[in-house]
């Protein structure tokens, strides 16, 4: 097992983890044992968050060189969790089967994404955690806790915040494989779109809308799941070249447009796996709102556009099915997120994210667990309606506080 004693920065570079070590065990039985003989101990994922949720003050364990098991079922596929989403998407469409869902990006780990509750788009899909249906994570002793559907403290140890242990495994579901195209609307108007939003998302199997806030129009990106009916909505003009997300940004690490059909590994994240997808140095946030407030939520940004298009690479509006996971920005409701990719200046992005959480918070918004938020930890538990039953679990499974830090500590305060 080796133990890194150099500072180690995340993915986006706006952070450096205050661990003094980082341990990289080479088994199962390695990783017991630390866990077992460390006093204080978390997860680090892939280190694609902007805020230290992964961070600590004391170890950091990475699960990147244990042995990866990614084991095909009838309907579920069980994977090591340091496995990166694109490893997984490839094992599985070779052997004819998908997920329903992938984010953006598909460099990130299915764990990590899976504790923070990161999504991809679509209003049929939930966030990525939703797929799981057992859980795997060491406790504080070093020995295997086992969860699945159907136990009572599965709902809150899914989206955990990597608070409850080191998760080992994951069980997701899976279906057979298919085929997406993808295709660009350019010149949307963002009027159009807030007006008649159910139709533009109800387009494709999966829908995002690029905008700036500052204009009138935005970009939409309709990947449309083959042999499936789209929508009837057609706004704006067709892109006759490939698009990247973020204008004038070259775009060979975005994935194939123009509606030629492909694996739906190879088109539902906007990025390709072997290319990095960064418009450069970024801050990255995102809100979760009920979807209903959608049209109030675009006059409210539009209102500030000319702030937010100051400090801003792109915004991204998508959809997100509701789930049941106590923790998931979209638990209860059907969403609609607000992605912002900021230039990585925190001292002028601050101010302008904190006008944009105002304007938000009254309609309900919840931040995403791994990105940057002005919110006020205690404003934001309280969004949540299972908050209490976390904190309980919290104790439950890790009584000594083994695997806080600070970040779950300033929402979940020890009792």
């Amino acid at each position: 097992m080796t133990a890194s004693p150099t500072p180690v920065r995340n993915w986006a570079g706006n952070l450096t983890y205050a661990s003094p070590r980082i341990h990289r065990p080479t088994s199962v039985d390695e990783l017991s044992s630390l866990v077992r003989d460390t006093p204080r101990i978390r997860a680090l994922g892939s280190g694609h968050s902007f805020n230290r949720v992964a961070d600590s003050d004391h170890d950091l364990v990475r699960l990147d060189v244990l042995p990866r098991e990614i084991e095909v079922g009838v309907d579920t596929v069980t994977v090591s969790a340091g496995t990166r989403y694109a490893d997984l998407a490839t094992v599985l469409h070779r052997r004819g089967f998908a997920l329903g869902n992938l984010a953006s990006l598909p460099h990130i780990s299915v764990a990590g994404s899976c504790a923070t509750g990161t999504h991809g788009s679509g209003d049929r899909q939930r966030c990525l955690a939703a797929a799981v249906r057992r859980i795997e994570l060491m406790g504080p002793d070093g020995e295997t806790v086992r969860l699945g559907r159907g136990d009572d403290a599965f709902p809150g140890s899914v989206v955990a915040l990597g608070a409850l242990g080191i998760v080992t495994r994951l069980t997701l579901e899976i279906e057979p494989t298919f085929e997406v195209s993808q295709r660009v609307r350019l010149d949307v108007p963002l009027d159009e779109v807030a007006a008649d939003f159910d139709a533009v998302f109800g387009a494709a199997y999966s829908v995002s809308l690029f905008t700036d806030w500052c204009g009138t129009t935005g970009r939409v990106w309709l990947k449309r799941r083959v042999g499936e009916p789209g929508g009837m909505w057609s706004g704006g003009r067709s892109a006759s070249v490939p698009q990247h997300p973020v204008p004038g940004v070259p775009t060979e690490p975005a994935t194939e447009q123009l509606d030629v059909p492909g694996p739906w590994c190879d088109r539902l994240p906007h990025f390709r796996p072997e290319l990095p997808p960064s418009a450069g140095a970024e801050l990255q946030s995102e809100l979760y709102l009920p979807r209903e407030v959608a049209p109030e939520a675009f006059a409210a940004l539009r209102e500030i556009g000319d702030h937010i298009a100051q400090v801003l690479y792109i915004g991204e509006v998508r959809t997100v099915r509701a789930d049941d996971l106590w923790l998931s920005p979209a638990y209860g409701r059907d969403s609609v997120t607000f992605h912002f990719t900021w230039h990585r200046n925190p001292e002028a992005v601050t101010p302008v994210l904190r006008e944009v959480e105002e304007r938000l918070a009254p309609l309900g918004a919840r931040p995403h667990w791994g990105k940057l938020t002005t919110l006020r930890p205690m404003e934001v538990v309280g969004r949540y309606e299972r908050a209490a039953d976390f904190a309980d679990l919290l104790e439950r499974f890790d009584p000594t506080g083994k695997f806080r830090n600070p970040f779950v500590d300033s929402y979940f305060p020890r009792p």
